[in-house]
Parts: structure tokens; C-alpha cells; sequence
């Protein structure tokens, strides 16, 4: 006879922690391709067979995982944004910093806009995700319909893409190369902390397949998200489940409903104009003013680049141009490209188009590693011996990082398979 303590171990395994995703349809919401995803247990993913997007997939231990990530994270975080970050000495001063003093340096000094990016980008957003999924988790394992649990999962989701403590830690190694020319650097115990805290939240982010949570919070809400395609259904492009035409939001995810984006070329070209028009006062005006009893120094982003390396910190000249310049350049341009080739003509396969897409869609954030720095920078640098103060073109190059990205969140990439599907009837009709 087996223990009485196994055999509930067992059914509560059994009857909770089941995570299999059944059999059903979705759309590509990159190519708009109808696939049909069979049953789908614990550390399985399905792929679009067209363009080979991630389309679905089941965490191998999809309830216990996230839960004991977030919880570590939690504990990470509490220490790294206490304890001390890098300790900064020159003859006769001494900088030693934190997290918390980065960001009151920074509203001392009426920088107000950079202070919000701070606190939004490297605690607030990661420490609610976190909080959101202990509190969606915990609801799951229990099988309880906690109070607002929909509205907590649809945060949380969105909340994933605008986590850059990791950027955050690689903005730290890059002006630790500039620290160490001019000062004694040491760093303290929350930089190793933040470097675990960002493989955490990575791990974390990465273990909550949206498809598959909606799919289990629905169920506790006694509901299935999964219907069948029909006349009268369309797929949600961001839940990837079906959703009756009469609903203008989907009832899964919250996101709006349609066919193709509407007017998405022409919002994503308004924010690609704005990007572009911005980026002129960014490269122009200065970024970033160091100053000593001798001298002061102002410096744009070019400027500041050519200084570096011939001062012979060409690694960081090197990081902050592609940071900079390479990045936002190339994905303004290829962003560009990608409109022009969705409004008139496709110059290459749609597939190649499509993992250009990808490509550029994920690399726009890295490129506020430039405003980190100078904020360290900033905060390590703020006595009357040496001091470093941003430029107005910090927030200019800020903003233009955001409309970036935005330009390509409201870019609808199965444009560019309509396009291609398009062109090939033409050729045919000729």
C-alpha cells in the first residue's frame, strides 16, 4: 500500500499541475498562415511550417518554473537595489553608489525625464512583472480565480518587453571602461547581484508562453479561450485564438481585433518620421558635459565617439557608435525599407523580408545602453572636481529609441505576404 502522503502528491500533480495544450488552429500573426497545432505537452513548441515563426509553446515545468524564477528574482532584486553598486575614488573623492542615489542624483539635478526612464525601465517595470506573476501563478497552482487575474496576466505579458535590466548591466561594463582611465573603480556586491537579477528575469520572462497562460486562466475561469475557425471568427494577432467579429477587443488577451492592423504603414511611418526627426537634435546638440576646475568639455554623440578613441578607449568608442549610431541608423533604414516594400513592391521573398523584420524589432532596445552610461557617468562624476551633467540630446536620442521600437510594434508584418501573394497573381495574370 502506498503512503496516503504520495498518493495525493500524485493526484495533486495530476489534477493541477497538468500543463498539455490541446489540439486546435491559429494564425501566423507573421505570415497569416492557418496552422493546426496538435496536442502539446510540457516542453513542446509548435512553429509556423511557412515562415518559421514561434507560434505556441508549453513550459517543461510550466506551473512550478515561473513561480520559483519570479520568487528568486524578487529576492535578487531586494538585495541588488540595497546593497552597494560600484564604488568610483579620485585624490580627494570618493563616489560610492547605489541604484537608489543614481536616481535621486538624477532628480537633484532636475533631470527629471531620465529619472522616470530609470525608475520605469530598471525597477518599476521588472519588480511589477514579478509581483504579477507570484500573484498569477500562485492563482494557477491553487486553481483559485484570485480577483482581477485576467487583468494581472494581460499586464504582465505586456509588461515582458520593456525589461532592460539587462541592458542596464552591459550600460555598467561599458562605462566602467571609461571609469577605470580616470579613477579607481571597484564594484560592489549588487553589480554581481544585477548580473544574476538579469538571467533571472530573462529565464523568468522566457518560461510564460502567453498562448498557453491565457488557455489556463480562462479555464480557472470556468471558460475556453479555444474556438474553431469559422466565417464569423477572426484570429487575435497577439493570443493567437479566435475571437467573434462582434468584439472590437479580444475577450483573451485585451488587444485590439482585426483582419490587418488598420492604417499600420501609415502609424508606423508617423513614428518613423518622428524618430528621424528627432534624431537630427539628438546627433546634434550636446549629449553629454564634463567639466573640471581646468576645463569643460561638450560633447555630442560624434563627438564624443571620435574623443573616445583617440583617447584610446576605442572598445567603448566602438560600443557606443554601434549603440548609437549603427543601431538606430540601421533600423530607421530598415524600417523604411520595409514600408516602401509593403506599399509598393517586394524586392526579395517575403521570408527574408519577415526575418529582416524580426531582426530589427529586437535589437532597438540595446540602444538606450548610451543613455545608461551617461547616467552612471553622471552619478559617479558630480563633485565640483569632476563632474558629468547629460546634454539636452540625451533625452532627443531617449525619445527616438521609443518611437522606434513603436514604429515597429505597429508595423503588421503579414503585410508583406499579402504583398508577395499580390505579385505573384500579377505575374501569373500576365
Amino acid at each position: 500500500m502506498k503512503p496516503i502522503s504520495q498518493t495525493r502528491y500524485r493526484e495533486y500533480r495530476g489534477n493541477r499541475y497538468e500543463g498539455m495544450l490541446p489540439a486546435h488552429v491559429v494564425d501566423c500573426p507573421e505570415c497569416g498562415q492557418r496552422v493546426s497545432i496538435p496536442d502539446l505537452h510540457q516542453g513542446k513548441k509548435a512553429h509556423c511550417p511557412n515562415c518559421n515563426r514561434y507560434l505556441v509553446r508549453v513550459e517543461k515545468n510550466p506551473y512550478q518554473a515561473p513561480l520559483a524564477y519570479s520568487a528568486a528574482s524578487l529576492i535578487l532584486m531586494l538585495f541588488t537595489y540595497s546593497m552597494l553598486f560600484i564604488t568610483v575614488s579620485m585624490p580627494g573623492v570618493t563616489s560610492i553608489l547605489t541604484l537608489p542615489s543614481m536616481f535621486a542624483s538624477l532628480l537633484q539635478s532636475d533631470f527629471n525625464f531620465l529619472a522616470v526612464t530609470l525608475l520605469i525601465l530598471v525597477f518599476g517595470t521588472p519588480l511589477l512583472f514579478l509581483l504579477l506573476c507570484v500573484y498569477v501563478y500562485t492563482a494557477l497552482i491553487r486553481n483559485r480565480n484570485y480577483p482581477g487575474l485576467l487583468y494581472a496576466t494581460r499586464v504582465m505579458v505586456r509588461l515582458k518587453h520593456w525589461i532592460m535590466v539587462d541592458v542596464f548591466f552591459i550600460s555598467t561594463l561599458v562605462a566602467y571602461i571609461k571609469l577605470s582611465s580616470v579613477s579607481m573603480t571597484q564594484f560592489g556586491a549588487a553589480f554581481w547581484l544585477m548580473f544574476a537579477l538579469a538571467v533571472m528575469l530573462i529565464r523568468t520572462s522566457s518560461s510564460i508562453p502567453a498562448h498557453w497562460l491565457y488557455h489556463k486562466i480562462h479555464l480557472i475561469r470556468h471558460k475556453n479561450a479555444i474556438q474553431r475557425p469559422s466565417e464569423n471568427t477572426g484570429c487575435c494577432s497577439r493570443c493567437l485564438y479566435f475571437r467573434n467579429h462582434d468584439e472590437k477587443t479580444c475577450g483573451v488577451c485585451g488587444a485590439d481585433l482585426f483582419n490587418r492592423r488598420p492604417h499600420s504603414l501609415k502609424i508606423s511611418l508617423a513614428f518613423l518620421i518622428a524618430a528621424v526627426l528627432l534624431y537630427i537634435p539628438a546627433n546634434i546638440l550636446p549629449i553629454m558635459i564634463s567639466s573640471n576646475p581646468f576645463n569643460e568639455q561638450i560633447n555630442t554623440i560624434f563627438n564624443g565617439i571620435v574623443y573616445m578613441w583617440k583617447d584610446g578607449d576605442k572598445l567603448i568608442a566602438v560600443i557606443i557608435f554601434s549603440a548609437s549610431i549603427l543601431v538606430p541608423v540601421a533600423k530607421i533604414i530598415a524600417m523604411l525599407f520595409l514600408l516602401v516594400s509593403a506599399h509598393y513592391k517586394l524586392p526579395m521573398p517575403a521570408a527574408k523580408m519577415s526575418l529582416l523584420y524580426r531582426i530589427t524589432d529586437s535589437v532597438g532596445r540595446w540602444s538606450m545602453v548610451d543613455i545608461f552610461v551617461i547616467i552612471i557617468l553622471m552619478s559617479a562624476f558630480h563633485t565640483p572636481i569632476a563632474r558629468v551633467l547629460p546634454g539636452p540630446a540625451a533625452v532627443y536620442f531617449c525619445l527616438v529609441v521609443i518611437l522606434t521600437m513603436l514604429s515597429a510594434y505597429f508595423f503588421d508584418p503579414r503585410l508583406l505576404w499579402d504583398k508577395e501573394k499580390q505579385q505573384l497573381a500579377q505575374d501569373k495574370a500576365v
